[in-house]
């Protein structure tokens, strides 16, 4: 599609969220700042993005769950609109979506979450578990890397360097390609339609991560042990899907933490489940919250 075209689109989309009482701002974290977008009424419901992409991978769920919820989709820091990272500063995306809440005066949060999304939601369940109503967590849970607790090391800070000059050489434009190319290949046999909006996001992505030592900003092991401890009630819903070219585990470590957690299986889809297949993702999503307000 051109870009004449999706300027069209985009202005359509937000004209139309105008008559529905749009509200999109910035909420100041330590250092930095988040660019928010929030719809609809009634319980708070959080879209959590994946990396190297922005608020706008949600825009196939932003206006059907705001018939229902009041829903607030926002850039992680050092993503989209928000604030950029520094390779000093540590702070944690868990710890800035908390911040977000409190902001917006929200006390509790259904989190939905895709890849890095679902590592911000896994480490939300370990730190913050009583700032959830329910999780549902797509194509990402606990992430098995260092916390805060284990700053980089000197051996760590080597490495990376090697792999930035590496990077570098290669060429940014080069990594965003394969990068791209490696999600539409897990998909199934509906991709093609996320083909154009998700290449957009990951080429106005800065990619900034790659490119720099970025510190803990997930809390990874810190958050494992912490869950491993509590054990939250909190209601579980993984999502991972089913292609030949996607893979994903049929007994996740994380549910044996997780009293009332869960995982189903959407068939011939896969990493980017909410684009591939936006409406199977939202039905499996909205049947998981109504099970939940039955209760």
């Amino acid at each position: 599609m051109k870009v004449h075209s999706i300027l069209i689109l985009s202005l359509l989309f937000f004209m139309g969220c105008s008559a529905n009482n749009l509200k999109e701002g910035y909420i100041e974290v330590d250092n930095g700042s988040l660019y928010y977008q929030e719809l609809g009424n009634g319980e708070p419901l959080i879209f959590v993005h994946g990396h190297s992409l922005d608020h706008r991978m949600w825009d196939t769920q932003f206006e059907v769950f705001a018939r229902q919820y009041r829903v607030i989709r926002y850039d992680v820091r050092g993503y989209g609109r928000s604030s950029s990272q520094s390779e000093d500063d540590q702070f944690t995306h868990v710890e800035d979506l908390v911040k977000l809440m409190d902001a917006l005066q929200i006390e509790k949060a259904h989190i939905v979450g895709l890849s890095m999304g679902g590592f911000i939601g896994a480490d939300m369940l370990g730190w913050f578990p009583e700032k959830m109503k329910s999780a549902v967590l797509a194509s990402g849970n606990i992430r098995k890397s260092p916390g805060p607790s284990q700053p980089m090391d000197e051996e760590e800070k080597a490495r990376r360097d090697k792999e930035i000059a590496e990077l570098k050489e290669k060429g940014v434009d080069v990594m965003k390609r394969e990068w791209f190319e490696g999600l539409m290949e897990s998909g199934g046999t509906q991709r093609e339609r996320m083909r154009q909006p998700l290449w957009q996001m990951i080429e106005d992505w800065d990619a900034w991560q790659p490119l720099h030592k970025e510190v803990r900003v997930i809390a990874g092991l810190d958050a494992h042990e912490a869950l491993k401890k509590k054990h939250p009630e909190v209601p579980v819903l993984l999502v991972a899907g089913n292609a030949p070219g996607n893979r994903y585990s049929e007994n996740p470590e994380i549910l044996q933490y997780l009293p009332n957690g869960k995982q189903v299986v959407l068939e011939d889809c896969g990493h980017m489940l909410n684009m591939e297949q936006p409406d199977a993702f939202n039905q499996i999503v909205l049947e998981f919250l109504a099970s939940i307000e039955e209760k």
